[in-house]
């Protein structure tokens, strides 16, 4: 994901986004915090878990909640204008500049091994660099997985069992995933793209959802094909021969197969493909557990999950985590350590879990989040299966957010067939790197 607005035009959004739980009173003796994230659903469940903490510690936490897409902009403008939360949560994108400038309370020196039970080693993998630890593993997103429309499964002859064997080859003149969403697809006279006459300018129902999507396809899809997006530097490397034949199929599934909606959807409405699976207009949406809630409430058919076709080398997936850190300018730094360890501990953790917010960070709560999706009829097993071999991490490093502008600025036109395959990546891996280094 991306974030891109004029630093004034973000500040003034963020303010009529903002939700901040104020307390005028307090009786506490623990002192006050504020705590910033950007998940609605996640600020509702700690508002009201905190109640405790604040009965046991004596410390005031207010909520403030700031929407996703002026969240980093009004973010990196408290931290330089010194008023930053004393606690708050980042992803891998957006933490090593400030890390690195001195803003972020160092965990590795605050928070010994024999305080970090159950902490996600991948996630602490994630915001550790060169040796420190700067972030505490609050939520992970479970693995990438296949959503299926069951219905049209029937109809198209393909049991859920089909699904178990989906793989794919980019150097196999057929697989069972090109197969099966060859079947899935239909144009208005209710023929394949397997058929004679088959109108790929009027498809009603789409087989699969190949599109310009980091996490959800082609970031797994890289990995399970021996490729990698950043090489262990942080540069960009998937302009690599293996990143070259992952994309090449990716975009033949769009622009030659004819079973995924057009880039000119997708390229410039990430929720295009999810609205087609709701709609019952595809059969098969490759997505993250970000979609549950939405596909949940929003599908009037019988639906479920299985796990990443196979690739040439695994499954792949996307190790992506979510880590609260504290600011180095807080005054109460006693406070902050009692709030960060909370967050982290399994008790803390499963409040998110709990709620169905997501995956907590903590491993003695993660059995939470999958019991309330069992208790919602949602069987989520297949996300939380992950390939280690050929999981990528999610991207991350200094400048990390700038060059995923720039290779945005690319790889539209790639996904289009305006650009050949080859030269487009080598195009977007440099204006990337150009960004890093510069």
């Amino acid at each position: 994901m991306t974030v891109s607005a004029g630093a004034i035009a973000s500040v003034l959004a963020a303010c009529t986004s903002t939700r901040t739980d104020d307390s005028s009173s307090s009786s506490s003796s623990g002192g006050s915090l504020t705590f910033r994230l950007w998940d609605e659903g996640a600020a509702s469940a700690y508002e009201e878990a905190l109640t405790s903490f604040t009965e046991d510690t004596g410390i005031e936490v207010k909520i403030e909640q700031v929407a996703w897409s002026d969240y980093f902009t009004t973010l990196r403008n408290d931290i330089a204008a010194g008023s930053a939360p004393d606690v708050f949560w980042v992803n891998a994108s957006n933490y090593v500049d400030y890390a690195a400038a001195g803003k972020l309370l160092d965990i590795e020196k605050t928070f010994p091994e024999s305080e970090r039970t159950g902490w996600l080693e991948a996630a602490m993998d994630q915001y550790t660099v060169d040796g420190n630890l700067w972030g505490v593993p609050a939520m992970t997103d479970p693995n990438i997985a296949v959503y299926y429309n069951k219905e049209l499964l029937d109809a198209a002859g393909v049991s859920v069992e089909d699904l178990a064997d989906l793989a794919w080859d980019p150097t196999a003149e057929s697989d069972t995933l090109r197969e099966i969403a060859t079947k899935l697809t239909l144009d208005k006279a209710g023929k394949t793209p397997a058929d004679d006459g088959f109108d790929s300018g009027n498809i009603v129902q789409f087989g699969y959802n190949a599109a310009s999507d980091l996490q959800a396809i082609y970031l797994p899809w890289l990995g399970a094909n021996g490729a990698t997006y950043q090489d262990d530097d942080g540069q960009m490397s998937f302009a690599s021969d293996a990143g070259i034949e992952t994309f090449q199929y990716i975009v033949d599934l769009i622009n030659e197969d004819h079973v995924s909606p057009s880039a000119a959807d997708t390229n410039t409405n990430g929720d295009f493909s999810r609205d087609q699976f709701i709609q019952g207009k595809m059969g098969l949406f490759q997505s993250g557990a970000y979609n549950l809630a939405n596909i949940k409430d929003g599908a009037d058919f019988e639906w479920g999950i299985v796990e990443l076709p196979q690739g040439p080398k695994g499954r792949g997936g996307v190790v992506s985590a979510v880590a609260a850190v504290g600011s180095a300018a807080s005054t109460s730094t006693d406070a902050q350590k009692k709030l960060l360890a909370w967050i982290g501990s399994a008790d803390g953790s499963k409040v998110l879990g709990e709620k169905g917010v997501g995956l907590p960070g903590n491993t003695d709560a993660q059995d939470s989040w999958k019991t309330y999706w069992t208790d919602q009829d949602v069987d989520v097993t297949p996300m939380m299966t992950i390939d280690p071999d050929t999981s990528l991490p999610g991207p991350w490093g200094a400048k990390i957010q700038a060059a995923m502008d720039a290779t945005n600025k690319v790889l539209p036109s790639v996904f289009l067939g305006k650009k050949d395959v080859a030269e487009g990546l080598k195009e977007a891996q440099d204006a990337g790197n150009a960004a890093i280094d510069g």
